[in-house]
């Protein structure tokens, strides 16, 4: 992931799994969605399995997103992204605190942490060493339930009074995200906009990049 100063004004497409998968027929799916343009970071989010099943979807899929220059990150979990060779992985509000979290990950991997609709609890993980923090949700949401309603205006602060680089999540689609890239999102986290597509995760991940590229033309002819 690279650093706001390294790539200002621009956002890209941070996917996310859907909450259940079968890994093998799912690695077909992922490998299409990473035709489709570029893509930032792969979070494997499983819920309600076990650890096993954990450790063999991110066997199966870890090698597909790395060799595509794809972050791996491990939702929840880092003691399991430590073991498994991730990349990272993302903490929530109530998962395991950011200092233990980064303790078992090392200096060198990705530690990004969702921080709701709240700047200070943001500025804390970011001075604590956070390399992204993601806020939300922004629109609902079909996978989650939003205990928080975020504010494009609070990307907008954000992405103008730091450098450390900002992911939008929660019910963001193709046809909503304009006033989140404008804000100054750096990511935008997405689960059903992608693996819901009509059209498959291949067109959903394309769509989406036209949206950036546009909006990215506008920003620099404005």
């Amino acid at each position: 992931m690279q650093s706001r100063e390294e790539e200002r004004g621009t956002t890209r497409l941070y996917l996310i799994t859907p909450p259940a998968l079968d890994p093998d027929p799912f690695a077909k799916e992922l490998e299409e969605a990473l035709a489709g343009g570029d893509v930032a970071c792969l979070q494997l989010r499983l819920k309600d399995v076990d650890d096993d099943m954990i450790r063999r979807a991110a066997r199966v899929l870890r090698p597909i997103a790395q060799e595509r220059g794809v972050a791996f990150i491990m939702n929840d979990r880092p003691d399991l992204a430590a073991e498994l060779d991730c990349d990272g992985v993302h903490v929530g509000e109530e998962d395991m605190p950011y200092a233990k979290a980064r303790e078992l990950m090392g200096r060198d991997r990705i530690v990004g942490v969702t921080c709701g609709a709240s700047r200070d609890r943001a500025l804390t993980a970011a001075e604590a060493g956070a390399d992204y923090i993601a806020f939300g949700a922004f629109f609902p949401s079909g996978t989650k339930a939003a205990k928080h309603r975020a504010d494009p205006e609070l990307l907008r602060d954000w992405s103008e009074t730091t450098v450390v680089p900002c992911c939008a999540i929660g019910g963001i689609t193709q046809q909503n995200c304009g006033p989140l890239i404008e804000a100054g999102a750096d990511f935008l986290a997405v689960i059903g906009a992608i693996w819901s597509h009509p059209q498959g995760p291949r067109a959903a991940v394309r769509e989406f990049n036209e949206v950036f590229a546009r909006h990215n033309r506008a920003h620099r002819h404005g």
